[in-house]
């Protein structure tokens, strides 16, 4: 079994800043990709920044140049530091991974959600 564990959200004014954590834990052999995704309320859910294990990033054209997304292999962990924030950033974010386990076998994994909320 996986689990992955967010945190970092909470409330912060516009312009200010948040480090967003995702850290999985239990039977991993490898995980080959690591996504943020949000959701604000009434909308679906969106992509807003990705790494592959080769290093590969991307990320959503509304964040581009204010979020960075960032990983820690030995710690099973991967960050989002949002900076700039705006009232449009409100949302529950998530993180996904996939994520090899001892078993061989490739799952993908979601986190429990971490609410930004920037208010306008």
């Amino acid at each position: 079994q996986v689990q992955l564990e967010e945190s970092g959200g909470g409330l912060v004014q516009p312009g200010g800043s948040l480090r967003l954590s995702c850290a999985a834990s239990g039977s991993i052999f490898s995980i080959n990709r690591m996504d943020w995704y949000r959701q604000a309320p009434g909308k679906q859910r969106e992509l807003v920044a990705g790494t592959s294990s080769g290093g590969t990033t991307n990320y959503a054209d509304s964040v581009r140049g204010r979020f960075t997304i960032s990983t820690d292999n030995t710690k099973n962990s991967v960050y989002l530091q949002m900076n700039s924030l705006k009232p449009e950033d409100t949302a529950l974010y998530y993180c996904k991974m996939i994520i090899a386990t001892t078993s061989r076998r490739q799952y993908q994994y979601w986190g429990q959600g971490t609410q930004v909320t920037v208010p306008s």
